[in-house]
């Protein structure tokens, strides 16, 4: 599969790319530095921070289609209508879940959203810097993992198309039919720490969405929330989440300015 270009959304050295709860100065940039050269496992979220998922086949469209699906089933009484009207396909699934945990009408209905991602991720666009960033942490010595509420298929899929997979591999921990276990339930990083054999003080989470932020603060993991506007800032911020970048480039920097992991 041909790669796709990074995209040409990028920041100039003198943009203001990383904001705290404090004013942004040297100090913290020294405080990301530290957070980012001293993990030992970096666990990535994957629609944000290594790509936009639904850029093309929208999120909206999908959990549409699912909500059609079910009506056409019968079963349009399992949701809410705020649930009928929801722009994400993961909220219809979580809320089947709820009401038939374990069923085949789950797994029914995880496998369609699977396919869809599938088909998503083939249009996906990769979020700047990412993947120089992710082979750039790979080549100083960390171990990278995926922790996501997508479809591991979908990651690997993705992964595959940019010639990523060996920077991550095995270490992709996604979606199941145990919907329970989706973040902010921090199962899948507790999967990744034990199949790394990482204390969590050693691994570092970046994700988008307060459930990563929740996710990580739960399995004890130091967190570094992506956002690449201020709406994706402002619920990260309302979260708790001390540290924010609005582009993955000053990551890549600091990597490079760095020394090797351990």
């Amino acid at each position: 599969m041909v790669r796709r270009p990074l995209g040409n959304h990028l920041h100039g050295p003198d943009t203001l790319l990383v904001t705290s709860h404090t004013t942004s100065d040297a100090n913290e940039i020294e405080k990301l530095r530290v957070l980012i050269t001293s993990a030992r496992v970096v666990l990535w979220d994957f629609d944000g921070p290594i790509c936009r998922l639904f850029a093309t086949h929208k999120a909206e469209r999908i959990a549409a289609d699912l909500v059609g699906w079910l009506e056409r089933q019968g079963l349009h009484g399992l949701l809410t209508e705020t649930e009928r009207t929801t722009p994400d396909p993961q909220v219809v699934l979580r809320a089947v879940g709820r009401s038939r945990p374990g069923s085949d009408l789950v797994t029914g209905l995880e496998e369609r959203l699977t396919q869809e991602e599938l088909r998503a991720a083939s249009s996906a666009l990769p979020t700047a810097y990412a993947d120089p960033l992710i082979r750039t942490w790979t080549a100083v010595g960390a171990r990278l993992a995926v922790t996501t509420n997508n479809s591991p298929r979908v990651v690997r899929a993705y992964l595959e198309s940019r010639g990523l997979t060996a920077c991550f591999a095995p270490h992709l921990y996604g979606r199941t039919e145990r919907l329970h276990h989706l973040k902010p339930d921090p199962h899948c990083l507790l999967r990744a720490l034990s199949a790394t054999g990482a204390a969590p003080a050693d691994a570092l989470m970046i994700g988008d969405a307060p459930s990563d932020f929740a996710a990580a603060r739960d399995a004890g993991v130091p967190f570094l929330g992506y956002a690449r506007n201020e709406d994706k800032e402002k619920p990260l911020r309302a979260a708790g989440a001390a540290h924010v970048v609005r582009s993955l480039e000053p990551l890549l920097r600091l990597l490079r300015d760095g020394r090797r992991v351990g």
